[in-house]
């Protein structure tokens, strides 16, 4: 990869297209026919710039990490350095699973600059399929296989001690991130926050009402110190359904800046928490001539079989290289069938509520702290708004405090879709 050696600058549209032609892996990439470039920003996220480059004989897309976070301002500074854990983390999940995570080109780390795969439409970010009320039949399927491979292969069930220590050593470097995570995630929505907002004034006493919750705090609390503490496997760290980019027959997983050696959980309560407020969305998205009740009970078939696709997955990977290098459940101390079939089970379940109790919490900020989801927010009624967010919000509440009574997804299913109608 080529490496600028100056320092960092932003770059627009115009100085973009400079520094492609100063730079040869990027004009091979498009087949050395840099003239006419066609470059559009792109970026309708929090943190960054994105632009998608097209030429007459190739195409790309460049991602460049700003100094501070792009939806507030200068105000909250941020570290560029998250772009190189951004680039590591595509390249190791990439590795391991080459289908669903886009080929990185080029990083340029004083820039804080990724080129990579330009995802063609059809595809679109899964939120806005979402939205749109877009059946895909292979979602369940393709997300499952890339969270199973992802957090199996960098777990210690798969890599020894030492070679895990290294990893973890090497992610440690992404603090910053992770302390926003941190903030917006498990502090922010639980006290008086600047940045905090909701559907006001529909909302206020459902956002005070999570402020004085006790039972919720510790709850929360304890999902902290898992996020903090437990170093299980290399996590995407944002895995919402705007971080995932779809077509009937293609999902790709995109932009893993937050990526950290954290717990597994996190990861799978992150998308399946997603799926979850989306949801409740499609109530505020129903008109006459689609009510959009099928599209609902797809999202929650969807849901079910990601884990359950995943679970198997998990547990297939696992007993393939039970034998291999992996220093977590050693064979010469877990040399039993119904020892390692207890283990599993165990590992298994305490995996499960935490993907629980981590998209509960995932929900909840979504709702009353400082980043908002699309679903919700293109419902133009505020009112109507206000009925989608607060079922969504009662539900990630209980759920969080009595996740450990649920012992099979279905059973999450099932608590869903027996909510009442206010």
């Amino acid at each position: 990869m080529v490496v600028a050696t100056d320092g960092f600058r932003p770059l627009d549209e115009k100085s973009l297209v400079d520094y492609i032609k100063a730079t040869p892996t990027l004009c091979a990439q498009l087949g050395n026919q840099v003239d006419g470039l066609a470059v559009k920003e792109v970026g309708d996220g929090n943190l960054n710039f994105v632009y998608i480059v097209i030429g007459a004989a190739g195409s790309l897309v460049i991602k460049q990490a700003l100094p501070y976070i792009r939806c507030i301002g200068e105000s909250w500074p941020m570290t560029k350095e998250r772009a190189y854990f951004e680039t590591l983390a595509l390249q190791e999940h990439g590795r391991v699973c080459p289908n669903h995570v886009p080929e990185v080109y080029h990083f340029d780390r004083p820039m804080s600059l990724i080129a990579m795969r330009y995802l063609k439409p059809p595809h679109i970010i899964l939120r806005k399929g979402l939205i749109a009320g877009i059946e895909y039949p292979l979602l369940a399927q393709h997300m499952s296989d890339y969270m199973a491979k992802t957090l199996f292969f960098t777990s210690l069930l798969y890599h020894s001690t030492s070679e895990h220590k290294r990893a973890v050593a090497e992610f440690c470097g992404n603090v910053e991130l992770c302390r926003l995570t941190e903030q917006v995630v498990f502090s922010d929505p639980y006290k008086v926050s600047q940045y905090n907002r909701w559907t006001s004034p529909y909302l206020d006493r459902d956002a005070e009402a999570v402020r004085d919750d006790d039972c919720l705090k510790i709850e929360v609390a304890e999902l902290k110190s898992k996020f903090c503490e437990r170093a299980q496997a290399l996590i995407h760290g944002d895995l919402h359904t705007g971080s995932i980019m779809v077509t009937s027959d293609s999902t790709q997983v995109i932009d893993p800046e937050f990526a950290f050696y954290g717990p597994m959980g996190f990861d799978l309560g992150a998308f399946l928490g997603n799926l979850i407020l989306a949801f409740f969305a499609q109530d505020g998205h129903a008109d006459k001539g689609n009510d959009r009740q099928a599209y609902k009970q797809w999202i929650l078939r969807t849901t079910e079989e990601t884990w359950n696709l995943f679970q198997k997955q998990f547990i297939s990977l696992w007993d393939e290289h039970k034998d291999g290098n992996g220093e977590a459940y050693p064979v010469s101390i877990y040399n039993k069938p119904e020892l390692q079939l207890l283990a599993q089970k165990r590992y298994m379940a305490n995996l499960f509520h935490d993907a629980l109790g981590f998209g509960a919490a995932k929900m909840i900020r979504r709702i009353v702290g400082v980043a908002h989801v699309e679903d919700f927010e293109s419902i133009a009624d505020a009112s109507k708004r206000a009925y989608c967010e607060r079922r969504a919000l009662d539900f990630a509440k209980m759920l969080l405090k009595e996740r450990r009574r649920f012992q099979t997804i279905n059973e999450v299913i099932s608590a869903i879709q027996e909510i009442p109608a206010f």
